[in-house]
Formats: C-alpha cells, sequence, structure tokens
C-alpha cells in the first residue's frame, strides 16, 4: 500500500510538472476581451496562445496574435506588417512593399461599416516606434484589429516590439460549437 501511494505521489506531481512546463513554455489559455477583432474572434471566446511561434521566429503576416499592450493589459490583433516591409493604406486598401494585399477578414466589416472608411489612410513610417523609416525596423510589428472601427492598435499607439509578443493565437477552443484552428488568411 506504501509503495502504490509513492507511486501514485510521484506521478501526480510529474504531471503537474509537464502542465507547469507547457504553460510556462509552450502555451498559454487566453480569454478575449473586447470587440476588436468581431467577429472573427469574439468578446468571452477562449484561445490557446501557442508561446513557441514567436521564440522560434515564425511570426508572419496575417498571423493573429496576443501582446503585452502594458504592464496591465494583454491585446489580440493580427500582425499586417513585419520587419522589413513598407506598409501602406490608402483609403481602406492595404499595399505590402508596393503591393496590393487582399485582406478576406474584413469582409464583413466592410459590408457593415458605419463610416466611409474602416482604416484609413496612413504609411508604416508615419506611426509611432517607426524611427520615420520607410521600412518597418528589426524586431517591430505593425498590428490591427479586425474591427478596425473600434480597434485600438497601432494606429493608436504604433508598432509594438517583439518582447511584447505573447505568441500566435493557434485554436479558439470556446464556445465549443466555435472551435476553429488557424486564423491566417492563406489558410
Amino acid at each position: 500500500m506504501k509503495k502504490e501511494t509513492i507511486e501514485w505521489l510521484i506521478s501526480i506531481g510529474l504531471a503537474l510538472l509537464i502542465v507547469g512546463l507547457l504553460y510556462a513554455f509552450v502555451i498559454k489559455p487566453y480569454n478575449v476581451k473586447g470587440d476588436s477583432m468581431d467577429p472573427t474572434l469574439k468578446n468571452g471566446e477562449r484561445v490557446i496562445v501557442n508561446k513557441l511561434g514567436k521564440t522560434f521566429g515564425h511570426l508572419e503576416r496575417g498571423n493573429v496574435i496576443v501582446f503585452h499592450a502594458d504592464e496591465n493589459s494583454d491585446y489580440v490583433k493580427r500582425i499586417i506588417g513585419v520587419p522589413g516591409d513598407h506598409i501602406e493604406y490608402k483609403h481602406d486598401v492595404l499595399y505590402v512593399n508596393g503591393k496590393k494585399t487582399a485582406e478576406p477578414y474584413l469582409d464583413y466589416n466592410m459590408k457593415h461599416k458605419n463610416y466611409e472608411e474602416i482604416t484609413g489612410s496612413f504609411k508604416s513610417s508615419d506611426l509611432p516606434n517607426s524611427g520615420g523609416k520607410y521600412k518597418i525596423p528589426k524586431d517591430r510589428y505593425l498590428v490591427l484589429g479586425d474591427n478596425r472601427e473600434v480597434s485600438k492598435d497601432s494606429r493608436a499607439f504604433g508598432l509594438i516590439d517583439k518582447d511584447q509578443i505573447v505568441g500566435k493565437v493557434s485554436l479558439r477552443f470556446w464556445p465549443i460549437g466555435e472551435f476553429k484552428v488557424n486564423f491566417n488568411p492563406d489558410h
């Protein structure tokens, strides 16, 4: 009986250690707050954030990420520009390095907009933290919410630093009926 109890305690301890390591280095559950990513992600939905994508440098245009906006708040947004890109919006049309780029994740919000434009017009070099440089500097990212009319994003606070990024949103697990994997427009 004593040997069986020790084996159970060791098994439980190992399971807790594995869960702790996964939580610390690989994945993190996150509760979506606000409407800035609606309809892609809605207020109250639960997602899993993959921390390894950031660690191994796999942050790409189109990824939905979670990042630290400040000491007390995390935001969920979509990466629009990566280091080396020149981003320009002209009347809601995205140009990446001079090439017109489709944003299918905006279809719903474009059809239901309250104003003439949902994104507006700007260049990445005009944003705070760009240093006025034509191309997005190393380790900086331009992020925007899919619900552009209500999103507080790079248009307000500028480019974010790679160190602010928690990781990529890999899947939505709650509500169960809305389960989804991969939020990239290319896949």
